[in-house]
């Protein structure tokens, strides 16, 4: 059985409707590029403090990584702590270690107010040790996070891990509870619902093309060139992640577009599902090149990873789903008459330095950067940077963190070395 190159969470949800006959309005308080996490977040937000919000977004509502994800709602950094307290201090690593821990409480805050059925589960996540030399930095791990963050992990050794996860290729594993999971579809569909509850319009179908700064009647602004016509905003907001343009060049060149890619088997057994997952965690692994899986809430196997760093084509996603399913199969021997019935590529947002940004820069807000990490992280810095827009009070704990571009200028936003850093963190995997 062929799996069907589609996006298994769309086929659990009826996406709101825009009216395609509504252009854009000749003038907004904030224009928005982009109605994923971050987009509506912010649009939300800032229409419910009075202002006027366009949301322009080139394809759909959730078309981007925020419905193609594997709905993990996680703690922490793409960073390790040690490496975040040597880059920035131990107390701006600590409001960043804080700032994640509360991004989970805002979605799940999100969540309730609005009503979004969307299987919000606060279910935790397990890392799993690949090698024993990974297993043996857990407790060093959890021990720093404790003493420095206030916050508990539970090291699981290899010979508890079955009580975790029905696999017997691992080291060990590291248990947080706070994480959750959800289904990442209904999440932005529902996201979408509540910004236009608030007064938040949304386009679709309408790319912005062009941002120029301007001024009219003695106010500054932006000149936003779209698709669908001109549009004149007070303040700009990107919140493009991994689909970041040209329209937006210094950002483009700051941020680089990785592939990853998921499967999704048959429903199963309720008996195996309980042994591939006994608590039903949000699972990754220790590796550069890592795996991520789950079970969906109608206990499927979803199986992700880094499978082909470029962005998804239809050539890099069969060819992705047959890595993938030799990786589910190595991980769960007892898929391995299991049907994939699913398979589909996304872009995910890196910046050069592996770190969450948000803020200003030329004039213009933005947030992105997430690395993996942007179900919470994305809904939590749209809200923020969307109160720094209406107060001009900036409380985001990565604001003025320096934001690196690429070595040397070698970079204009075509990740040409993709092939040349998949094969590098492959040989450090091999290494370490």
């Amino acid at each position: 059985m062929t799996p069907k190159e589609k996006n298994y969470w769309l086929d659990t949800v009826q996406m709101p409707e825009t009216d395609p006959s509504l252009w854009p309005p000749e003038r907004v308080d904030v224009a928005v590029i982009g109605a994923g996490f971050t987009g509506l977040s912010a649009g939300r937000t800032l229409a419910k403090r009075g202002a006027k919000v366009a949301i322009c977004e080139a394809e759909t509502i959730g078309w981007g990584a925020s419905s193609r994800n594997g709905g993990m709602v996680l703690t922490g950094m793409k960073l390790g702590v040690n490496k975040l307290i040597s880059m920035y201090g131990r107390e701006k690593a600590q409001q960043m270690y804080a700032a994640s821990l509360e991004s989970i409480e805002c979605v799940e805050q999100i969540v309730r107010e609005e009503k979004i059925d969307c299987n919000f589960s606060r279910c935790g996540h397990l890392e799993v040790a690949c090698k024993q030399k990974h297993f043996d930095d857990y407790a060093r791990q959890a021990e720093l996070i404790a003493r420095e963050f206030n916050h508990q992990l539970r090291v699981v050794p290899r010979s508890d891990l079955r009580s975790e996860i029905g696999s017997e290729i691992y080291s060990g594993g590291m248990v947080d509870e706070t994480s959750a999971g959800v289904n990442p579809a209904r999440y932005v569909a529902g996201l979408a619902c509540a910004a236009q509850r608030a007064g938040t319009a949304i386009y679709e179908g309408t790319r912005v093309e062009k941002l120029e700064r301007g001024s009219r009647n003695g106010c500054s602004g932006w000149q936003v060139s779209t698709s669908r016509g001109p549009v004149w905003a007070r303040d700009v907001m990107v919140a493009t992640s991994g689909y970041t343009s040209g329209a937006t060049p210094a950002l483009q060149k700051k941020i680089i577009p990785i592939g990853s890619y998921i499967i999704v088997t048959g429903v199963l057994p309720e008996a195996l599902a309980q042994e591939l997952s006994p608590h039903n965690r949000m699972i990754y692994d220790s590796k550069n090149y890592l795996y991520y899986y789950r079970l969906t809430p109608d206990r499927r196997m979803l199986f992700g990873g880094r499978a082909a760093f470029f962005p998804e084509t239809e050539h890099t996603i069969r060819k992705s789903a047959e890595i993938l399913r030799r990786g589910v199969v190595e991980v769960y021997p007892q898929l391995r008459e299991t049907k994939v019935e699913y398979a589909w590529g996304g872009t995910l947002d890196f910046a050069f330095d592996i770190m969450p940004h948000a803020g200003r820069m030329e004039g213009m807000y933005f947030a992105l950067g997430y690395a993996g990490h942007g179900v919470a992280m994305a809904t939590y810095l749209g809200q923020r940077v969307a109160e720094f827009i209406a107060t001009g009070k900036d409380e985001n704990p990565y604001a003025g963190i320096p934001f690196p571009g690429a070595p040397l200028g070698l970079y204009n936003g075509n990740p040409w070395f993709l092939p040349l850093a998949g094969a590098w963190y492959k040989f450090l995997d091999w290494v370490s």
